[in-house]
């Protein structure tokens, strides 16, 4: 077997290590959404987008409570972690229209987690013949689309879906009864 070298990325994760900051907290602080690149914003998570895709609209959704591990998780987090992926594939779908995804978590240093200190989930939209030769072979990645674009075109699905979810969670006022 052959191996390739991807220094590109241990120097990624080597940067993404030694960083002072956390980056989701930094990104959740922020009042410009845009420039954090922040797209929806939920009770206990939020969704933004990776700033070093592997497709036009990678994203990722993280808790807003800094934990490091999946398992320290608390009910309520891990519950609408499940409820924005619904949304970020709905989303997705509207807009990349891709015949796939995949999505995961990369717990700790050795499974290849870049920010380690702040769990989040990767949602990868995917198309049939996506993974060609160039990021194989050429260290290459090719993007048809860039955060920006990417942003401008997602922020308003994101948006009406909060609009949406907020609508449905007020409480419904009850029907006037008839005076008699």
């Amino acid at each position: 077997m052959r191996y390739i070298s991807a220094p590109w990325r241990a120097d990624y994760v080597r940067k993404a290590l030694s960083m002072k900051r956390c980056i989701f907290c930094e990104a959740l602080k922020s009042r410009d959404d845009r420039s954090a690149t922040v797209l929806y914003r939920g009770r206990r998570n939020f969704l933004l987008l990776n700033r070093y895709p592997y497709t036009p609209g990678h994203l990722l959704i993280a808790p807003k409570r800094h934990v490091a591990d999946f398992a320290d998780a608390r009910l309520d987090e891990r519950a609408e972690l499940a409820d924005l992926l619904q949304v970020a594939l709905r989303v997705l779908r509207a807009s990349y229209a891709p015949h796939g995804f995949n999505t995961g978590m990369n717990l700790g240093q050795s499974a290849g987690a870049g920010v380690t200190g702040h769990y989040h989930l990767h949602v990868v939209p995917r198309w049939t013949g996506d993974a060609n030769f160039m990021p194989l072979v050429g260290a290459t990645r090719v993007f048809i689309e860039d955060l920006d674009a990417t942003f401008k075109k997602l922020r308003p699905l994101f948006d009406k879906e909060q609009a949406r979810r907020e609508r449905a969670a007020r409480p419904k006022r009850p029907a006037p009864t008839p005076s008699r």
